[in-house]
Parts: C-alpha cells; structure tokens; sequence
C-alpha cells in the first residue's frame, strides 16, 4: 500500500518492478546497438528473420511488439540499406516475405554480440539456478496472463 492509503506500494509491485527491468534491459540494449546504426526494434526484425525467414510484415510487427505501419516504415528503411529485400510483387496473396540480405546477416552477428553481453551483464549477479528459475516464473506469468485473455 502506499503511504496515504491509496493505490500500491510501487516498490513492492512485481508488475512495476518488471517494467523497471524491462524499460532498463531496453536502455542498454539501444546503448549496445547504436553504435551498430541499429535500435532494438531493427535488431529484433533481423533475429526473427535468421529464425524464420519470409515472415510477412504483421508477423515481423507482431514478433517485434510494433504496429504494422511502423514496421512497414521500419522494412523500407532497412530494405534501403540492404539489411533485406522483400519482392516488389507478392507471389501469393498480399504478403510479401522478407528475407534477410548478406549484409542484414553480417550486422545480426555483430548485434546478437552485442545484446548477448547485455544479457551477460543482467545476469551477473544471478546463479545458473537463479536464472533458470527467473525463465521458468516469467513463462508462468506470461501463460497465466494470456490464459485468461
């Protein structure tokens, strides 16, 4: 509870505190990678792409928690500067598959580096158990929220 009674004690919010680690896993996330010329967002476009290549513009959006038009914007961009190529005309239906390019593929190697020493760095002070048991709540908390969607 906070201090005059009303609404909750922020300190003590598991849901506050995980938007703390969040937005700060974020903040050095976009230190690592701006010097890389690229943001979180532009990361995750090219990590989802090495993984499942010919993903279409709502699942790119999706999978990197934007909308559709700001990934659109987002693919345009990267596509000008040869990180990917998408078809001109979509071979079936409206989608067009985007694919990673040579160079969208150099630039995911140096960036997964650099995010992985973030992560190293997050996980410093925890053990090998404390991290798996960290990964194991998260996903419980994660499924317990979309069950009752």
């Amino acid at each position: 509870m906070s201090q005059d009674g009303d609404g909750i004690d922020l300190e003590n919010s598991l849901g506050y505190v995980l938007k703390e680690a969040s937005s700060a896993l974020r903040i050095a996330m976009e230190a690592a990678l701006r010097p890389l010329g690229l943001t979180v967002t532009q990361y995750s476009c090219l990590e989802l792409l090495a993984q499942r290549p010919g993903l279409s513009n709502s699942d790119l959006a999706r999978g990197a928690f934007v909308t559709r038009q700001s990934m659109n914007v987002l693919l345009q961009a990267m596509e000008r500067d040869g990180h990917v190529t998408r078809p001109s005309e979509a071979p079936v239906g409206k989608t067009l598959p985007t694919r990673l390019t040579p160079r969208g593929r150099r630039s995911l190697q140096t960036a997964s580096a650099a995010v992985r020493s973030v992560e190293v760095r997050m996980l410093s002070g925890m053990t090998t158990e404390d991290q798996a048991s960290a990964l194991r709540i998260l996903r419980s908390m994660i499924g317990s929220l979309r069950d009752d969607a």
